[in-house]
């Protein structure tokens, strides 16, 4: 298993991911969402960046991630937005070593916390999370604008 930054030529393996990611959660994407995403990933002015994990030489899984101000402590985190391992691929440590490569780019940029959310019913995927990072209490709502 190798972790690393996703590269131009990577697009149709992503591109496969991502569907799923999105398929996962019941999410319609079009093309042009896709477009949209990759270009944001290679765009040094964004703040979206994203890891591959390689096994054999096909993508089997990917993570997209962010840095965020936390006023509160003064400090930056990292948000980890996407988190997906192909199907084919679940119990190889992909999920983790993505994790892991996001908590590593974390401690070399000093952010004081990696966080991100899950869907409550997304069992397999808690019990990675709850090995990993601490739960908390907190709630989530979305707005609309």
């Amino acid at each position: 298993m190798r972790v690393r930054r996703l590269e131009p030529g990577d697009r149709a393996g992503w591109d496969r991911l991502y569907a799923g990611y999105a398929g996962f959660y019941g999410v319609a994407q079009t093309p042009g969402m896709h477009d949209r995403v990759w270009g944001w990933l290679h765009d040094p002015a964004h703040e979206v960046e994203g890891f591959v994990a390689e096994r054999g030489g096909a993508l089997v899984g990917l993570t997209h991630f962010r840095a965020f101000a936390r006023p509160l402590s003064a400090t930056t985190g990292g948000f980890l937005d996407d988190l997906f391992v192909d199907p084919e691929a679940r119990g190889c440590g992909a999920a983790e070593a993505l994790v892991r490569a996001v908590a590593e780019e974390g401690r070399q940029r000093g952010w004081s916390v990696i966080r991100w959310i899950t869907a409550k019913d997304n069992a397999r995927a808690r019990s990675l999370y709850d090995r990993l990072a601490r739960a908390t209490p907190w709630v989530t709502y979305d707005l609309a604008p």
